[in-house]
């Protein structure tokens, strides 16, 4: 039973945020062990000592919850790849100077293993990726949707940067691996199903082996191919015998 302290209402600006705060964190927990398509409200609201009916005084709805851990998700994801990246194109001489042609830039497989890896590494955003246009998105004020997006926009154009650094892409081009990356890897992850009784049957009848997916290796083969197709596009057009630009 929840203590007389867990169910009382946070009226204070810090309390209202350290209450918030912990839900998010059940949320999180119960969504990494079990799925964010079988949480509901009343789950999250048991694992933090509250009433359903009192959870919405701090998140509108159940979507609401995840849409801002989805936020969350872009923002740490960010910040790591960029650092891997920064790490990729300084890692020797031959790369670091890979956008202005003085070196060589790191082979596709590189880059597009370094974002595959990334984001594998981040189960519960993987999950949160591909809910989030399915439905976190749907039952949610616009205000909510409206600031989901300018955080994953921003997080997004961070990282096209980065990439721009290890890779020569255009700015349209780096969108679209990130778009490309992060899409499929939501996509990928339901199909690959990792954890659950589905993966599981998947794994122990033969004819169902190609129903197996691994997940790193089918998005790094993806992004690879998609590098070097712009890659190639950038020889074509650059045409024989003319020098980087």
């Amino acid at each position: 039973m929840a203590s007389r302290s867990q169910s009382t209402r946070a009226r204070s600006p810090e309390a209202k945020r350290a209450r918030e705060a912990t839900i998010l964190d059940a949320a999180a927990h119960l969504a990494t062990t079990n799925g964010i398509r079988s949480v509901t409200l009343t789950d999250i609201a048991a694992a933090v000592g509250m009433h359903k009916s009192a959870m919405l005084r701090y998140f509108e709805t159940r979507e609401e919850i995840f849409l801002r851990l989805a936020a969350t998700g872009w923002v740490e994801w960010s910040r790591a790849v960029r650092e891997q990246l920064t790490s990729l194109g300084t890692g020797d001489e031959d790369s670091a100077d890979a956008v202005n042609g003085a070196g060589q830039e790191p082979r596709p497989n590189e880059v597009a293993g370094l974002l595959a890896e990334s984001l594998v590494a981040r189960p519960l955003f993987c999950d949160l990726l591909a809910h989030t246009p399915m439905n976190l998105e749907r039952n949610v004020s616009l205000e909510s949707v409206r600031s989901f997006k300018v955080t994953a926009l921003a997080e997004v154009a961070a990282v096209s940067e980065a990439l721009r650094q290890v890779a020569a892409l255009s700015p349209a081009q780096a969108g679209n691996v990130v778009a490309t990356a992060t899409a499929m890897a939501g996509a990928l992850w339901q199909m690959a199903a990792p954890g659950t009784e589905l993966r599981r049957l998947y794994e122990s009848d033969p004819d169902l082996a190609h129903a197996v997916v691994d997940v790193v290796p089918r998005l790094t083969d993806i992004l690879s191919a998609m590098l070097r197709g712009y890659s190639a596009s950038r020889e074509a057009e650059r045409g024989p015998g003319r020098p980087p630009t």
